[in-house]
């Protein structure tokens, strides 16, 4: 039997996102946790731990951003969907439906990778109480590591401009890298991996609401040592962005926790649970 329920999220622009509520199975008051998705990956990535949370007693709500997974509606070459559309009106819709359905005045936002980098242009940024970045960073090209140093500019040069023009989407599938992309989407994660402060990049051309400097949520981000992406250096560049945040940073290491490697990716898998109770203990405590 199915512990979550299928709901559809409205956007402010009447997008429709597919999402799962998963309700607390724990009658103590606990903290609403919402979990926000990384570049290409589908709610069903997170599952598990939403599952395990919701056995701990938080109600969970994951969805999948737009033009992606079931938030993709009609082809993915005429999607328009972009990065700056999860910031400014995914995240707020996810946010606004997780209170509504809780009565709560706040959410704790756990956001991995992408889902944990958006909170300077969400513009209902108030209603998180604290901001758990698993593998968040802003993915700057030279602060990468090992292979994914090396293909990320292939990536981002050559097999991305070259899918946009002959199938009309970012073409990340093939490289193990999760659903292919809209192409607004790839473009972006392009530029604004070009240099540092990701989102950032775009203020001012693409991007007029900027709410960085306003943002004092807490943010904690948990990085792996191994991770290539979410390295020492692309974490401290992404935790700048927010100056009158109070910021800290977790190092997670896997020969600690008996894994042979945890990266980018596996800290959400049932395999690595055992890392869980370190996320669960960043949830502040319900009032």
């Amino acid at each position: 039997m199915n512990r979550f329920e299928n709901i559809t999220l409205i956007c402010a622009d009447h997008y429709p996102l597919s999402a799962r509520f998963y309700p607390a199975q724990a009658q103590e008051p606990s903290n609403a946790i919402l979990i926000c998705p990384a570049t290409g990956i589908t709610k069903t990535f997170y599952h598990a731990l939403a599952e395990w949370l919701s056995s701990q007693g938080h109600p969970v709500l994951t969805f999948d951003f737009r033009g992606i997974g079931d938030s993709l509606h009609g082809r993915l070459k005429d999607s328009n969907a972009s990065i700056q559309d999860w910031g400014q009106l995914d995240i707020p819709a996810a946010i606004d439906t997780l209170l509504q359905k809780t009565a709560k005045d706040r959410v704790t936002l756990i956001g991995h990778s992408a889902g944990g980098q958006l909170l300077g242009i969400t513009p209902n940024h108030t209603k998180v109480e604290k901001l758990i970045a698993i593998a968040g960073s802003t993915g700057h090209i030279k602060g990468l590591k090992g292979r994914t140093k090396t293909l990320a500019p292939l990536m981002f040069n050559v097999i991305f401009p070259m899918s946009n023009i002959f199938r009309g989407y970012g073409a990340t599938k093939f490289l193990g890298m999760g659903e292919n992309l809209p192409k607004n989407v790839a473009k972006q994660w392009a530029q604004f991996c070009s240099n540092p402060g990701y989102v950032t990049n775009a203020i001012g051309q693409s991007i007029f609401e900027d709410f960085h400097n306003e943002v004092n949520t807490p943010i904690t981000v948990l990085w792996t040592s191994d991770d290539e992406i979410a390295t020492e250096a692309n974490v401290k560049d992404l935790l700048r962005l927010y100056p009158n945040a109070n910021t800290h940073m977790i190092e997670v290491v896997p020969k600690q926790y008996e894994h042979h490697s945890i990266g980018h990716m596996q800290m959400f898998k049932k395999s690595h649970q055992n890392i869980w109770p370190v996320i669960r203990a960043q949830i502040p405590v319900s009032s």
